[in-house]
């Protein structure tokens, strides 16, 4: 085989901070409230309706253009429908707390700063922020309930052998029978090398059925395994299986977490609040 290239590692989660699979700002919208503002739409969108209705906020065309470009540029493709609404979300609380912002003057010394007034406003709403009476019981139940987060998955370590030219179902199966029997075979392809790649990640980039047959291949045996495009020549040289998390190993980190949320839940139902103040139009986009 002609070229190894070796991915980036995924690294195991560190014990006193597990990874969240699920990007933050999809369950938690406010917990990054200011930077998202500030890099989705930093473009002052009210500009051109300043001279109407101050309480009528539209969503166009506009802001959808805007939130499929930032979003494809950082991650390579065009949000779904589910992401696109919460980019959306994002964005109409941003406005809110903007022209809230706006109403109690908070614009003075920062005139046409977007994301200094919407600062200025989070820390009004911030001002009646409270964390509820917590207990060792109550953690614990939160833990449970949020234990995807926390549980080490299975990871692999493996190789695909990227072939050059055809890839039809027979010449994969040859290749692989080639490999195996220690025989040059008789396409090029290069090496791609994977390093303890979390198993969610693995079904993500291939699909749940690779998933499957990879947890169940004998390490050091070439493979073809059906992914979502079609065969491919994986060697799987080791899995480490998942390891449970425990309340009593991330009991700091879990009171920290539980703190994060439910303080940016109240943050949001805050700006709902203050969203009840202004009629919202959706134009020009697609539901």
């Amino acid at each position: 085989m002609s070229t190894t290239v070796v991915d980036s590692p995924v690294a195991p989660s560190a014990p006193a901070r597990p990874a969240i699979s699920l990007p933050a700002w999809m369950r938690e919208p406010l917990l990054h409230f200011v930077a998202l503002g500030g890099l989705l739409f930093g473009v002052d969108h009210l500009a051109s309706s300043r001279d109407g209705d101050p309480h009528v906020i539209e969503v166009d065309a506009a802001v959808d253009a805007q939130a499929v470009k930032v979003f494809t540029e950082a991650r390579g493709r065009a949000p779904n429908d589910e992401e696109l609404f919460a980019l959306r979300r994002v964005w109409l609380d941003n406005e809110v707390l903007y022209r809230h912002g706006l109403a109690l003057g908070l614009d003075k010394g920062d005139p046409a700063i977007r994301d200094r007034v919407i600062f200025k406003a989070l820390n009004v709403v911030d001002a009646g922020v409270k964390l509820p009476p917590y207990d060792e019981a109550s953690l614990r139940k939160w833990f449970e309930e949020h234990r995807s987060r926390y549980d080490e998955p299975a990871r692999f370590d493996f190789e695909e052998a990227v072939i050059s030219g055809d890839r039809s179902d027979a010449t994969v199966r040859a290749f692989v029978q080639a490999l195996n029997g220690a025989t040059t075979p008789e396409v090029d392809a290069g090496l791609r090398v994977f390093t303890h790649r979390p198993r969610e990640n693995v079904a993500q980039s291939y699909g749940e059925e690779f998933a499957k047959a990879l947890e169940t291949a004998s390490p050091g045996e070439w493979r073809a395994l059906a992914s979502n495009k079609g065969l491919r020549v994986v060697r799987l040289k080791s899995m480490t299986p998942p390891r449970p998390a425990t309340f009593d190993e991330l009991g700091g980190v879990v009171l920290q977490d539980w703190t994060d949320a439910t303080l940016a839940a109240q943050r949001s139902d805050a700006v709902r609040v203050l969203a009840r103040k202004y009629t919202v139009k959706v134009r020009g986009v697609n539901p």
